[in-house]
């Protein structure tokens, strides 16, 4: 039976059925686990205000840790009878325990059962993201240090600009990075607030303790007031997504540098071999597919995002139905996020810089500002020296790029990226996101002891 059913309803039309149900029957599969902690923590509190014995309670973990035993062997299929994830193990539940399964739904709505799942569940996943990003930020950092003093064109217009280098570009994607960092936190925080004990959004008449859940669960905070926990559905959502979209924009634009700078036109960088491949008409032709690929699904994290604001947007307070369609969009973008970052640094590990073709690539006029800058030193107004090098320019010598990128020593020019300690903050993140990663599954792992 549905959760919903009572025995004396019509059946539902079976089209009807499909279309309520969408894609949740696959979709939830991936939520087992987290419906199991979940219904772990609830059923330890109920034993707590006296709902359920010991010998139900421990009954209880025990046929609920078997659902992820067999979720992990494939025996724990979600099908369209079972509508979702709750309905699927309760009804095993009350097939093993009888009236003790029939109990585990007190105090609480199918609206903050899934709340819980996809907080937990986003969680894992941010997690893992916060990890991913880090790594790649120390790849990025390592290509940097080794490739400090090769110059190589900054570019404005897309027309060559004045003297840069490999570190300063590479540099400039580790910051950016940093700063998507500090707004995966953000949602991380938001995401890590326990919804369980608002059930629809209204409470109920008796005396949950929503406090022991939280802890239970290992959230950071209670999301107190219980209908906005209804409310913020989507609105969560959309912070997660928003802040992988961040992070997917840096991947795509600097796949783009990487396609463009590998190109034999520009010749900067070699693209390892293992991550090419061929075409299925010429010979000897090898393609950029993953970065283009990284590149592409950035609209789809974008996109992902729209769907979930322009599905939430002029929805009224409380939960409706719509709210469904948000799921998928969450579990795409983190899954597009997570895989996109771990191909980048596999991709950033196997590429090696051509520093000859880089100083092949300085023109003469790319010296241009530093000549006007001479002028500058020796007292003459900026504007004047600006015109004296654009009318003489052809009487200036070429100068060594090299020389030029470690005259800039001021912070965050080529010659001081302050690399040191950025790498320092980076070994710091990586190591209080590692102690995170570590709580939670110990907290998760500890609910699931017997």
């Amino acid at each position: 039976m549905k959760l919903w059913e009572n025995g004396n309803d019509a059946a539902v039309n079976e089209k009807v059925e499909e279309f309520t149900a969408g894609e949740d029957i696959k979709l939830d599969q991936r939520l087992v686990e987290w419906d199991v902690v979940g219904s772990i923590a609830h059923a330890t509190m109920l034993k707590k205000i006296g709902v359920l014995t010991d010998s139900e309670l421990m009954d209880l973990k025990k046929a609920l840790v078997e659902v992820i035993n067999l979720d992990e062997k494939g025996k724990f299929n979600i099908e369209l009878r079972d509508e979702d994830v709750h309905t699927k193990i309760e009804n095993y539940l009350t097939e093993s325990l009888g009236n003790v399964g029939k109990k585990i739904h007190t105090g609480r709505s199918r609206n903050d059962q899934i709340q819980v799942d996809l907080r937990l569940y986003t969680k894992g996943k941010l997690l893992k993201i916060e990890k991913n990003l880090l790594n790649l930020c120390r790849e990025l950092t390592r290509f940097a240090e080794k490739n400090r003093w090769v110059p190589m064109p900054g570019y404005t217009h897309f027309q060559k600009a004045m003297p840069s280098s490999v570190s300063l570009w590479t540099m400039a994607y580790v910051e950016s990075m940093l700063d998507d960092l500090k707004l995966l936190k953000v949602a991380c925080t938001l995401n890590d607030q326990n919804p369980l004990g608002s059930a629809a959004g209204y409470g109920v008449p008796i005396e949950l303790d929503r406090d022991m859940t939280t802890e239970l669960l290992g959230f950071g905070s209670l999301q107190n007031n219980v209908l906005y926990v209804q409310n913020s559905r989507g609105k969560i959502e959309s912070i997660v997504i928003s802040a992988l979209s961040q992070i997917m924009l840096d991947l795509a634009k600097l796949s783009n540098d990487i396609i463009l700078y590998s190109t034999e036109e520009f010749g900067f960088f070699n693209i390892g071999e293992k991550f090419r491949t061929g075409s299925s008409i010429m010979p000897k032709k090898r393609n950029p597919d993953i970065l283009e690929l990284v590149r592409g699904k950035t609209s789809i994290v974008t996109a992902c995002m729209n769907q979930v604001m322009e599905t939430i947007k002029n929805l009224p307070s409380g939960y409706q139905r719509d709210l469904q369609e948000t799921k998928e969009p969450l579990m795409k973008s983190l899954g597009v996020t997570n895989n996109s970052l771990k191909m980048v640094t596999m991709a950033i590990v196997d590429i090696s810089v051509n520093k000859e073709r880089l100083l092949q690539s300085f023109t003469s006029r790319i010296f241009a500002t530093d000549e006007t800058f001479k002028l500058v030193s020796q007292g003459i107004p900026f504007r004047d020296a600006y015109k004296h090098v654009d009318y003489n320019f052809q009487h200036y010598k070429k100068e060594r790029p090299e020389d030029i990128i470690k005259k800039r020593k001021y912070k965050g020019t080529t010659g001081n990226l302050g690399i040191k300690n950025i790498k320092k903050k980076i070994d710091r993140e990586i190591k209080n996101s590692n102690k995170r990663g570590r709580e939670f599954r110990n907290t998760i792992n500890n609910l699931l002891k017997l």
